[in-house]
């Protein structure tokens, strides 16, 4: 899928805060909103495999899920989930239009809260410029 969601100018940014954040660790990031997706980055050792539609759709519907269940409890507001596998961790970080999933190798949970602040951040800003 060639989606054009993002300008060369954001996808860049987003790929730079990202690596900033998590390195060489950084496996791929994909931009997602409610309508459609766009693979941002894939690292070249990567195959292009994915099931990227099934992923969305899971990962979207489960944030609404989240952020309705778990809306007013005493944890506070929801950030961002982490899901650990085999070969690497997916993240996903939403605001609430849009947000990214990113994966990634081994990484501590200091690396995932930089990775969420920084990217919540370029989403928050993107949000209050449109």
């Amino acid at each position: 899928m060639e989606n054009q969601l993002l300008p060369e100018k954001a996808k860049d940014r987003l790929t730079r805060t990202c690596r900033t954040a998590v390195g060489d660790s950084l496996r791929s990031l994909t931009y997602i909103n409610r309508f459609d997706y766009e693979q941002v980055y894939l690292r070249d050792d990567l195959e292009r495999d994915a099931d990227l539609n099934s992923f969305i759709g899971n990962e979207w519907h489960d944030f609404k899920m989240t952020q309705d269940a778990y809306r007013g409890s005493e944890l506070g507001d929801y950030r961002y989930t982490i899901r650990v596998f085999e070969n690497g961790y997916l993240v996903r970080i939403t605001i609430e239009d849009s947000g990214v999933f990113i994966t990634t190798d081994g990484i501590t949970m200091q690396d995932f809260e930089a990775l969420s602040q920084a990217v919540e951040g370029v989403l928050d800003e993107w949000a209050v410029a449109e």
